[in-house]
C-alpha cells in the first residue's frame, strides 16, 4: 500500500500469518536445539531462561537505528492482542549470567536491550541489568508496565508500555510505576484504533506524562495506519514522539530481528 499523496509506502503490511513466519525462519538454531530437551538445571542460581540473543538494529524508542544486542527472556503474564513475540511465552534455555555476557560480548556494540516476553517476570532479571551496567554497556529494558519497575537498576533506560484498551490488557497497567519514571526512561503507547488514540491522549494530558519523560505513540502493526496516527498527533499538537517499528520495515515481522 502506498501513500497516494507522497508515494511513500504505507506502513502495514506483512501478509504472512505468525505461524508461517515462525516456521519459515531459522533463527538462533543453537538455542532452538538446546531448547528441545527443556533441561532444568539442578541449581538455577545466577541463571535466567532465555529465548534468544541476537544482534540487530534497535527498531523502536529513542535508540532506534542503533546496532544493539537483544537479550530476550522467556515468559510473560500478559497476552496482548498485538503481541509479536508469542514464541517467547514458553520454552527457552537456562543460561548463566556468564554465558549471557559471553554472547553479548561477541558483538562490537555497547548497546544492549533486555526484552521479552516480560523480562521482569523473572526475578533474576534485575541482577542481570545491574551486571550489564557494571560491565559498561548502555542498557535499555522493554517492559509491559504490568510489573514493578523499581527493581530495575536506575542506570537502565526503561521503556515502559501503558496498555491501551485495544491491547486487551488495560487492567494490568501498574499505575504506581509512574512514580518511578525519570528523564532517562520512556513511556510507550501502542495504538490499535482511534479509540486507543483518544484514550492515550487523555492519559498523556491528565497525567502530564510528557513532563516525566519522552512519550512514544506507535501504530500497532497491521492494525492502525501509521499515516493516520501521524496526522492525529499533528492535528492535536501532542508533545509525543511518533515511532514506527523500523526492524519490521526492514525485515518483516520475523523473530531474531
Amino acid at each position: 500500500m502506498h501513500d497516494t499523496k507522497s508515494g511513500i509506502p504505507e506502513i502495514c503490511p506483512n501478509s504472512r500469518n505468525r505461524s508461517d513466519r515462525l516456521a519459515s525462519n531459522n533463527y538462533n538454531v543453537h538455542m532452538q536445539e538446546n531448547r528441545k530437551t527443556h533441561a532444568i538445571p539442578e541449581s538455577r542460581e545466577g541463571m535466567l531462561k532465555i529465548t534468544e540473543i541476537f544482534h540487530s538494529l534497535q527498531g523502536e524508542a529513542l535508540q532506534a537505528g542503533l546496532p544493539t544486542v537483544f537479550v530476550r527472556l522467556t515468559g510473560c503474564p500478559l497476552r496482548c492482542t498485538y503481541c509479536d513475540s508469542e514464541y517467547a511465552f514458553y520454552g527457552g534455555e537456562w543460561m548463566h549470567f556468564d554465558d549471557i555476557l559471553a554472547e553479548v560480548r561477541k558483538y562490537a556494540t555497547p548497546h544492549v536491550c533486555v526484552t521479552g516476553g516480560e523480562p521482569l517476570a523473572q526475578k533474576r532479571c534485575a541482577e542481570l541489568l545491574s551486571i550489564l551496567c557494571d560491565e559498561g554497556f548502555q542498557v535499555s529494558l522493554e517492559t509491559s508496565g504490568a510489573v514493578d519497575i523499581s527493581q530495575a537498576d536506575h542506570r537502565v533506560s526503561r521503556v515502559m508500555d501503558l496498555k491501551t484498551p485495544g491491547s486487551g490488557e488495560q487492567d494490568k497497567n501498574l499505575w504506581t510505576n509512574l512514580q518511578e519514571i525519570g528523564p532517562k526512561d520512556q513511556i510507550k503507547f501502542v495504538i490499535c484504533s482511534r479509540g486507543d488514540y483518544v484514550w492515550a491522549r487523555e492519559q498523556l494530558r491528565e497525567r502530564r506524562l510528557d513532563e516525566l519523560c519522552d512519550v512514544l505513540f506507535s501504530p500497532a502493526w497491521e492494525q492502525q495506519s501509521s499515516r493516520e496516527l501521524a496526522e492525529w498527533i499533528l492535528e492535536d499538537q501532542l508533545p509525543v514522539r511518533f515511532q514506527i517499528q523500523l526492524h519490521k520495515l526492514l525485515w518483516g515481522d520475523v523473530p531474531g530481528k
